[in-house]
Parts: C-alpha cells; structure tokens; sequence
C-alpha cells in the first residue's frame, strides 16, 4: 500500500453517518454489489453511480458515525473507493473499514482546501498532493498496514495462518 496513486476527489459534509452512506432499508439486500446503487443516496442520489474505480472521498470531520453496521465500509470499498479522507473519524467506522480493506486516512487541512473533481496524489502514510500543495499524512501503524494491505482482517488472518 506504499505506492502512490492519483485519485479524482468527492467532497462531503461534516457528520455522514452510516444512514447516509447505506440506509437502512437497503441492508436486506443479498450482497454489497445489490447495495452499492443506494450508497449516499439520501444525501446524493447520483452519487454512487458517478464514483468511479480509484476515485477519493474527502470529507469533514466524524466519517462514519452512527450505528456500527459493517456494510457502510463495504459498499464505499465496492463501489470502488481508494481512500477516504476526513478530519475524523467515527471510531467503530474506522476499525470496521480497515477490517474491510478500505483505507482512511485522517488530516485536517485538506476538506478546506480542495473542491470536487480536483485530482490528488496520494502517497499512503507519507503525503497527498493536490492543487500544488502538500499535505503531510501520519502513517498506520504496521499491523493495520497488514491487513490493508491483505484486502481485509479475513485476508491478513488467512494469509498469516498459512491458509492462502
């Protein structure tokens, strides 16, 4: 995962919750692939069908809060998501998407300073580029790294117990 990657930027608000990202009556659904058409549609419909493979969401601060379901992470990876960036994250949010191979990535400047459509360079846990300026990003820790770096805990489990 220390490879750098250019990423188109998405730009969302302060506190999207887990109802925003996947609301509830979509859950039923038999897989994430069924779910991925209503990610974000509560707070934009067109959304899940314009994030392309590769593509970025910024967003404000508290990513992810609400309840803990583990499809929120599950459909913003399927749909193809590199990274997301917020100023903070909520905390089960956070763990359920590295489970799920979905790199977040924490920084405080950069929601403020970019638009939607600008194109970023993002170096994980070294720096992201954007517009001309760098931002300076904490790396994960090794462990966590494993497991982005597997596709998910299940992946990193299987592959440290000789299984894959």
């Amino acid at each position: 995962m220390s490879d750098s990657f250019t990423a188109k930027i998405w730009v969302l608000g302060d506190d999207i919750d887990t109802d925003i990202i996947l609301p509830t009556e979509y859950l039923a659904m038999k897989t994430v692939q069924d779910m991925k058409p209503y990610a974000f549609s509560p707070l934009r419909p067109e959304l899940a069908e314009k994030i392309k493979p590769g593509d970025m969401i910024v967003a404000g601060k508290n990513f992810g809060c609400g309840s803990s379901r583990e499809q929120a992470p599950e459909v913003v990876k399927a749909l193809g998501v590199s990274c997301v960036v917020a100023k903070s994250y909520a905390r089960i949010f956070f763990r359920n998407a590295i489970n799920n191979g979905l790199l977040l990535i924490e920084n405080q400047d950069l929601y403020d300073e970019v638009k939607e459509g600008d194109v970023a360079t993002v170096t994980p846990g070294k720096s992201i580029e954007v517009n001309g300026k760098t931002y300076e990003i904490a790396s994960l820790p090794d462990n966590l790294m494993d497991i982005l770096n597997a596709g998910g805990l299940v992946q990193a489990m299987r592959k440290k117990n000789g299984l894959d």
